[in-house]
């Protein structure tokens, strides 16, 4: 097992007494599941040593049998909407709902907050809004529009872990998207900087215009279809051949794309793929007339799609599972797929629900945990996160994988109850989470403790920085 470097450990094994030690019969730890006592000092794991293993510590404690010990999951999609939207979602409110999902870091988007963070000063506004409010470690994504472009430097040396584009309307105002000269002139900016550009990619030449659509959900699926991603994704890949530039294509929903971007990866070009719960979990057949609590954008396509994802889950090509949670007040959810708000709401239980469909598919718990962990901790460029290693921080989940609820909207913590996963029989429970080896929420408490830091992309990504 590899130490990783942080300057408040390297003395460590000094101490008289650990903080505390957590034993677990099934801990994750170097890629799967073992007996393990997990030792923290100082906020950091100082030491994984046996099961039985004597140590001295301040707090002892032993997860419960049937239960698993994860490291703290990491979000980098979720849509905060604060300031300007508080009433969508908010740092108290979304990070609650992390802790209680067994969530630790999430990576907050540019929008749909007002101001959009696409300048310093919009960040400034952001952290401010931010900052004690927390529950659990939050970071920002910087935005690369129209007006931003030359200057992406000014965001990147203030901390943002990337710039986020969209290469078609984003769906507010305050966030134009990108052309495709704009794009490749974005790709390029991020390469010469050493910066990484995350996008929304469909190509607005195959999207069908649209007002009000009625209620059946087939009329809108038709609005988007698979060859607006696949046309905007190659030329994400393009650009990214071209400059060496570094790159990540958001919520991937058309298991189509999936041959050109392994084709991509297996070329050297420096592509990194993610994909959302709801695309693993739910499938366009199923989908009742005006339910738009379902609709995204892209959108949620059939089963035979959902299985070839599942599959570009377990080949590697897709790198991690992230939320996309972006709420809305319930009135921006009227029953017409053209006049619906598209975005989905699940950062709370995204976790639990790609577990179920694992579990139904005979897919085991450690083909998924990657995807949750180190796939998205090392997009945002953290080696001590997504870990139970000495030198991590100590951020946990303790996990009951066999528990089952019909998830309750009204008992989540999302700021409003309207979300796809209402009502779905989940698998798995997430019973305690740990932020610096100090216990911050349970199933049976709730949050107990606001105690999360605002952080910034990492200069040397085996060191946490703390604003």
């Amino acid at each position: 097992m590899t130490r990783l470097q942080a300057d408040n450990v390297d003395n460590v094994d000094n101490a008289d007494d650990a903080d505390l030690v957590l034993r677990a019969e099934r801990a994750w730890v170097d890629g799967a599941f073992r007996a393990a006592a997990v030792v923290v000092r100082d906020g950091r794991v100082a030491d994984v040593l046996p099961f039985d293993a004597d140590v001295a510590a301040l707090d002892d404690r032993r997860v419960p049998d049937g239960q698993v010990l994860l490291p703290g999951l990491v979000d980098t999609h979720v849509h905060v909407n604060e300031p300007g939207r508080t009433e969508w979602e908010g740092f108290a409110s979304a990070t609650r709902a992390a802790a209680l999902g067994g969530v630790t870091t999430i990576i907050d988007m540019p929008l749909n907050s007002i101001p959009a963070t696409t300048t310093v000063e919009a960040l400034d506004v952001k952290r401010a809004s931010a900052e004690g409010r927390v529950a659990v470690d939050v970071g920002f994504w910087g935005g690369a529009i129209p007006a931003s472009l030359g200057s992406l430097d000014r965001l990147h040396d203030a901390g943002v872990f990337g710039f986020k584009c969209f290469t078609a309307p984003s769906g507010v105002d305050e966030f134009p998207h990108l052309d495709g000269s704009q794009l490749r002139a974005a790709i390029e900016e991020v390469a010469r900087i050493d910066a990484l550009l995350i996008v929304h990619a469909e190509d607005p030449e195959y999207l069908v215009d649209h007002e009000a659509l009625g209620g059946h959900y087939q009329d809108f699926l038709v609005t988007r279809p698979v060859d607006a991603e696949r046309s905007a994704i190659a030329r994400v890949i393009e650009g990214a051949r071209a400059t060496g530039a570094r790159v990540h294509i958001l919520h991937l929903s058309d298991a189509g794309a999936l041959p050109m971007i392994r084709a991509a990866k297996a070329d050297g070009v420096r592509l990194t793929v993610e994909t959302c719960p709801h695309y693993l979990a739910f499938e366009a057949g199923t989908i009742p007339d005006g339910a738009t609590e379902y609709k995204c954008c892209p959108p949620i396509r059939d089963d035979a799609n959902r299985d070839a994802l599942w599959a570009g889950v377990l080949d590697g090509t897709i790198d991690m599972i992230v939320s996309d949670h972006s709420p809305s007040t319930a009135d921006l959810k009227t029953d017409d797929w053209g006049l619906a708000w598209g975005g989905i709401a699940g950062l709370q239980v995204g976790f639990r629900a790609v577990w179920t469909e694992a579990s139904r598919r005979g897919i085991a718990l450690e083909d998924v945990l990657p995807l949750f962990t180190t796939g998205p901790a090392a997009l945002a460029g953290f080696a001590d996160r997504g870990v139970i290693a000495p030198g991590a921080l100590a951020h946990f989940a303790v996990f009951d994988p066999s528990a089952t609820a019909v998830i309750d909207v009204a008992g989540l913590e999302h700021r409003n109850p309207v979300s796809a996963f209402a009502g779905l029989e989940a698998r798995g429970r997430v019973t305690e989470t740990w932020l610096r080896g100090r216990l911050v929420a349970s199933s049976d408490a709730g949050v107990t403790s606001v105690a999360g830091r605002l952080v910034t992309r990492p200069v040397d990504v085996l060191v946490e920085t703390p604003l």
